[in-house]
């Protein structure tokens, strides 16, 4: 398994985490909230930019 698709696993488990257990999705969102979001979606970013990186070398 390639490094990219465990990223992309972590992120989703994330995703799913983050709709059932912290309740990122509901009507009732906050800043806090957003900014949890597009710092999860940046951490992604990140890591998809370091796999790729590592596995070209």
């Amino acid at each position: 398994m390639s490094k990219t698709s465990i990223v992309i696993i972590i992120y989703v488990l994330g995703l799913i985490f983050g709709a059932l257990v912290l309740d990122l999705w509901s009507a009732d969102t906050n800043i806090i909230k957003g900014l949890l979001g597009l710092g999860w979606t940046a951490l992604l970013l990140i890591g998809l930019f370091f796999a790729e990186k590592h596995e070209s070398n």
